[in-house]
């Protein structure tokens, strides 16, 4: 049990990492979209080629009316649905481990 609840600890430190390190590269896209660099830089094109299929695809999800402002919101979507994410995944295996590792089998949902 102690192996399993380790794990699932573990588990829950790398989707927090992950998702930590994606949220400063969504920071970055949002700050490379401010200045105009060279588009042919491989930390620029290595940023947008990771942010940019998840723009994309919130992009196609938001109303008309927000694609026609002038200010893009879906950095701002993307970051809060990261944290989202993180706290639902990452928490929840984090309480499983930790009621695992220290015995409070009963009390689990």
């Amino acid at each position: 049990m102690t192996f399993f609840a380790n794990l699932l600890l573990a588990v829950s430190k790398v989707i927090s990492m992950v998702v930590g390190i994606y949220t400063f590269i969504v920071a970055g896209a949002v700050i490379i979209s401010w200045i105009s660099p060279d588009p042919y830089n491989p930390i620029v094109r290595f940023i947008r080629s990771v942010t940019e299929p998840l723009f994309e695809r919130v992009r196609s999800l938001l109303p008309a009316a927000l694609k026609r402002q002038a200010i893009d919101f879906t950095p701002m979507i993307v970051i809060v649905l990261l944290v989202f994410f993180e706290t639902l995944v990452s928490g929840t295996l984090s309480d499983i481990g930790i009621k695992l590792k220290y015995g409070a089998i009963d009390q689990l949902p």
